[in-house]
């Protein structure tokens, strides 16, 4: 008895020894387990602070950019309410520059000032955005590292950039006047697509290229939101309501138009000289093309006529006028009219020089060449184009 009594009680003890010993390794595992997902997460969440740090420094330097451009105009930031303005309250003849914003998603502007001092800026920012409007007065040159230099000059444009990092100049005394639209990627990705699965997106486009052109609807509403912004009529709802419009207007036309002009643009392989015979262009050709379009741009008042200008730029005049016509959609004639169309807006709306003064800048002998003109590109005539603004 006292040997089964003994042999009981040790298979018992060994029995509660194997239990606790599974118990521990049972234990060991959970707490291992635990511990192992807690330090995943920890992980997990330091590379996502990680990643959140560098975008928010990404586009800390950006905004870097624009606050050394505003120093460097002298301007400081006064909130109006629905927008903010900046300017030199001390020196109001520099002008000033006027944003509205729904943070993160998209931004207009409206800058009309005059380059206090000479000044470079250096820039880099890895955001992605489109952005478009057009430049009535002014021009400014940038280098984009890996490319060419580049500028802004009187037109309208659409740019959609991303990783940019190069330099910017400016000089003292030229005045600029522009309105400018931007749409960040957030907007994209958390408003347009979720709604709108089959719209545009960036891809639609060449990064870091500048397109030189708008849909004249999308201009149209650069003016309207221009013209409320300065009368202070503008708000939030009405200005993303045409960023929407905007939008939809770029889409239609890539995608209900094979031969858009953001398909096109670059595409100078073979272009069409008359009713069925093509001719192949050159990359000397192509240069030729760019420098005609940046005599027009600075000789809009009196422009060459298109014989002088094909011996100016060393390129047939054939070549020269379908070649143009292939790149920026428009023909010599109405590019030069573009200009002048542009430039009579902005004195119109900055000045107080008489429709006569205002002719003979952008090159009308004759104010009822320039009145009849300017109708029929802006719908109005110059004098009731200004009682509007006022």
């Amino acid at each position: 008895m006292s040997d089964l009594g003994s042999d009981s009680g040790k298979a018992a003890l060994e029995l509660e020894a194997k239990l606790a010993e599974a118990i521990l390794k049972f234990l060991e595992k959970v707490f291992f387990g635990v511990a192992r997902t807690v330090k995943t997460e920890i992980v997990k969440k330091f590379d996502a602070g990680e990643k959140l740090k560098k975008a928010q420094w990404k586009n800390h330097k950006g905004k870097i950019k624009q606050e050394k451009v505003l120093k460097k105009l002298t301007f400081k930031p006064y909130n109006k309410g629905n927008y903010i303005l900046y300017e030199n309250k001390n020196r109001k003849e520099l002008g000033y520059l006027i944003k509205y914003s729904r943070k993160g998603y998209y931004d207009f502007g409206i800058g009309d000032y005059t380059i206090p001092s000479n000044f470079s800026i250096s820039f880099e920012h890895n955001e992605e955005l489109i952005k478009f409007g057009t430049v009535y007065t002014g021009n400014t040159k940038f280098e984009i590292k890996d490319s060419a230099i580049s500028s802004f000059s009187p037109s309208s444009f659409f740019v959609s950039e991303k990783g940019l990092k190069g330099t910017q100049s400016w000089k003292k005394g030229q005045h600029f006047h522009g309105t400018e639209i931007t749409i960040y990627r957030k907007y994209f990705d958390e408003v347009i697509l979720p709604n709108f699965p089959n719209s545009l997106d960036f891809t639609n486009f060449i990064t870091n290229y500048t397109y030189h052109y708008l849909p004249l609807e999308i201009a149209k509403i650069i003016q309207d939101l221009r013209n409320l912004a300065e009368r202070e009529e503008l708000t939030p709802l009405y200005l993303e309501s045409k960023i929407l419009e905007s939008i939809a207007l770029i889409n239609k036309e890539i995608l209900h138009s094979p031969e858009n002009v953001f398909n096109t643009q670059l595409d100078y392989g073979n272009i069409k000289i008359g009713k069925d015979r093509y001719v192949a262009l050159t990359i000397s050709d192509v240069n030729s093309i760019q420098k005609a379009y940046d005599i027009l741009t600075k000789e809009f008042f009196h422009p060459p006529t298109i014989n002088a200008l094909s011996k100016m730029v060393f390129l047939n005049e054939q070549k020269l006028k379908a070649g143009f016509s292939a790149k920026y959609h428009m023909s010599i004639r109405q590019y030069t009219t573009s200009v002048r169309m542009t430039v009579a807006e902005n004195l119109l709306s900055t000045t107080d020089l008489s429709i006569d003064e205002i002719a003979q800048k952008v090159g009308y002998n004759h104010s009822a060449n320039f009145i009849k003109m300017f109708k029929k590109v802006h719908g109005k005539t110059p004098l009731a184009f200004r009682k509007k603004k006022i």
